[in-house]
């Protein structure tokens, strides 16, 4: 196996570790900080701080790694996720929502870094080889979609204090990572890459490719942070058990990322922006089931569209993100479009709670529609543009 093919199996490896994380916090967070709080619009608060705490990583983690290299960046993150899960086990068996939030937060740090990842496998592949990189990385999210809910519901009895114990078998996930990346082969930034600074950010972002990559990218985690953040709410209001909301967010966890297998060849053979689009036509998808029905099939065959639009646009917004900077300026391009990204999903899953019970349900997944149309829109003014080769 050469390095770039060795670098996705490991990356991949990490990414899962990163999604049990993920898949276990959206099961499981809400839960606890309605059991901690008492109160419906806090109970997704802890899920918020991570994604704050993960937004304000994203750019000093890019910059560090930019100076020292990608794998050390990667093992500082993950010391971090073994420490913030240990946190908020503690805060569990304390009754300490604040330092729940702070574990989670912690998390939120291996989080930004691990953000990376995708990027990593990317930049060490050829252009022939880089969409599907991208994918195969992302596609360790599919051993997440089985681990991370079935772990918070084997775990959650484990200890006294419900979920306690799904924290501190989440340490012992994110160790894996850190085993991984001693076996990771990146090479270390060039001297020209340390100093290089490239085009002035302006000149890269008004880039039409840029712009429909980053939208394709926010708009579309955006829309799937809000709904599957508040989806164990609805879940909870409707009387399903701990159990069920599990399985519905395996499931959905396994539509985001079991079509990386094959997403990467897809975008070669269509052209990213057909790609793109056929993730908001899931999307729309999933809002009229919402709408219709809140059965628990319905909520199910909903949850899997999100996941397989969301899989369609982020894959597709990154892989044409890639097009649109040098080396030189591999660092600041990467941080913008993920502080973008995580900026919008930041604010979804602070909003998701307050939301859903301030205006219920229904009115919560009609407010994505104007953001999907405007995925839409951008894509279908890329396509007019010509600017790239790959919206054909």
């Amino acid at each position: 196996m050469n390095t770039a093919k060795r670098n996705v199996v490991l990356l991949a490896i990490c990414q899962a570790t990163l999604m049990i994380g993920q898949s276990l916090m959206l099961t499981a967070a809400p839960w606890v900080g309605l059991a901690l709080t008492g109160d419906k619009t806090l109970a997704t608060l802890p899920i918020g701080v991570q994604f704050g705490v993960t937004l304000l990583t994203v750019m000093p983690a890019a910059f560090l790694m930019k100076h020292i290299g990608r794998r050390p960046g990667f093992v500082i993150g993950a010391v971090f996720g073994v420490i913030g899960s240990i946190l908020a086990a503690y805060g569990i068996w304390h009754g300490q929502f604040v330092l729940f939030c702070l574990g989670l937060g912690l998390n939120g740090v291996f989080n930004g870094f691990g953000t990376y990842y995708r990027f990593a496998a990317a930049d060490a592949a050829g252009p022939d080889y880089r969409s599907t990189a991208i994918s195969y990385v992302l596609a360790g999210g599919v051993v997440a979609a089985f681990v991370g809910p079935n772990l918070a519901n084997w775990t959650a009895d484990l200890a006294t204090a419900k979920f306690s114990g799904s924290y501190l078998s989440l340490a012992a996930v994110y160790l894996i990572a850190l085993v991984a990346l001693m076996f990771v082969d990146i090479p270390p930034p060039t001297s020209e890459e340390r100093r290089g600074r490239g085009r002035p950010m302006w000149e890269i972002a008004r880039q039409p490719a840029f712009m429909v990559a980053v939208i394709a990218a926010m708009f579309g985690y955006g829309i799937m942070s809000l709904i599957m953040t508040s989806t164990p709410l609805t879940l909870h209001d409707h009387n399903y058990s701990f159990g069920e909301t599990a399985f519905i967010i395996q499931w959905h966890l396994v539509a985001m990322f079991a079509p990386s297998f094959v997403t990467g060849r897809l975008i070669k053979r269509f052209g990213v922006s057909k790609i793109i689009l056929l993730g908001t036509i899931f999307y729309v998808g999933c809002v009229l089931l919402n709408l219709l029905s809140t059965d628990f099939w319905a909520v199910w065959l909903a949850l899997v569209l999100l996941g397989l639009g969301w899989n369609f646009l982020f894959v597709g917004g990154t892989t044409l993100l890639t097009d649109t900077y040098t080396p030189e300026e591999r660092a600041k391009t990467q941080a913008l479009n993920d502080f973008l990204v995580l900026g919008v999903v930041t604010a979804t899953a602070f909003s998701s709670g307050p939301l859903h019970y301030k205006l219920g349900w229904q009115a919560l997944n009609m407010s994505v529609v104007p953001l999907i149309v405007a995925i839409v829109i951008a894509v279908a003014w890329l396509r007019r543009t010509g600017s790239t080769a790959k919206t054909s």
